[in-house]
């Protein structure tokens, strides 16, 4: 045999189809689909398929469990707040917001079962939410404030209202924003944000309120006569309430005029009605009585010598 050929035949001695010490553990291409290509092809990979497999059916199972848990846990939580008297959009928030966490803690878990790396991930959801919560600070200020506003509830729909410099009828609460309709028909969206941190006057709280209407007299009236004639105007109002007495009240002696006030208590819904009623009656019956309401004055005194020049 010649020596220089030894090299050449070496090399086609060798086996053509070694593959390399990293190769896959299943090979998943150039498969024999024959019957005795894929009885040989299971019994060499049967570990590891049945070990994905497995992981696999773990995974699917424990998925299905969480998402069973989760419906649960919904319906549990809205049913607990409901029955605590908490407003229905507040226990649907609430149930819904418990019902994603146990889902997406689930996926976490899942994925981690295969293998992948949860913990990289968690931080890339939780770097994730820190970036959406700084977007949306404003937002979720107002989600907040919303849902503070749903559970101490210092108004309600219906209620008259002084918010955040507007005084009007609440005509929804929602998480974000209050609806508020003024007297003359405006629309008012407010936000919660600003509703919350604001003072909050709630005008038709209370079944019963006091209408006060102040006038000033001449100097020249007497006092007791006066007091007298407002107290006949008082008692004209007929739907104040019987069990609480009426008030006439001195409250000043001012620049121009005595200041009285003149006080009934009435039913909530009857306070505008009344409030012009008895300022009415308090005019009528100061005329009759012939007592003055003057106006402001102001006594101008000339010096001499302007007189003289």
């Amino acid at each position: 045999m010649d020596p220089d050929q030894q090299p050449a035949d070496a090399d086609a001695q060798a086996p053509v189809d070694a593959a390399p010490d990293d190769a896959p553990d299943v090979a998943i291409t150039n498969i024999d689909l024959s019957p005795e290509g894929l009885q040989a092809f299971w019994t060499n990979n049967s570990e590891v398929i049945l070990s994905y497999a497995a992981s696999a059916l773990g995974a699917l199972v424990f998925l299905i469990l969480a998402f069973i848990l989760a419906g649960w846990s919904k319906r549990v939580i809205t049913g607990t707040l409901r029955r605590t008297k908490v407003d229905e959009t507040v226990a649907r928030f609430l149930g819904t917001v418990a019902r994603w966490a146990i889902v997406i803690v689930a996926i976490v878990a899942a994925l981690g079962m295969f293998g992948v790396e949860t913990t990289s991930f968690a931080a890339v959801i939780a770097a994730a939410g820190l970036a959406i919560a700084l977007s949306f600070q404003g937002a979720l200020g107002n989600l907040a404030a919303g849902i503070m506003l749903l559970l101490f509830r210092p108004f309600k729909v219906g209620d008259v209202v002084t918010v955040a410099g507007q005084t009007g009828t609440i005509e929804e609460i929602e998480l974000t924003t209050t609806i508020l309709d003024t007297v003359d028909n405006r629309r008012f969206i407010i936000p919660n944000g600003d509703v919350y941190s604001s003072v909050i006057e709630n005008i038709s709280h209370h079944q019963e309120r006091r209408v006060d209407v102040n006038v000033g007299c001449a100097y020249s009236a007497d006092i007791d006569k006066t007091r007298e004639t407002l107290a006949r105007a008082a008692e004209s109002i007929a739907n104040r309430l019987p069990d609480r007495d009426y008030q006439i009240a001195l409250t000043g002696l001012g620049g121009s005029s005595v200041d009285w006030a003149v006080r009934v208590w009435v039913k909530a819904e009857d306070f505008w009605s009344t409030k012009e009623t008895l300022t009415r009656a308090v005019k009528i019956e100061l005329d009759r009585a012939g007592i003055g309401i003057p106006f402001p004055q102001m006594d101008v005194h000339l010096d001499g010598r302007l007189e003289r020049a």
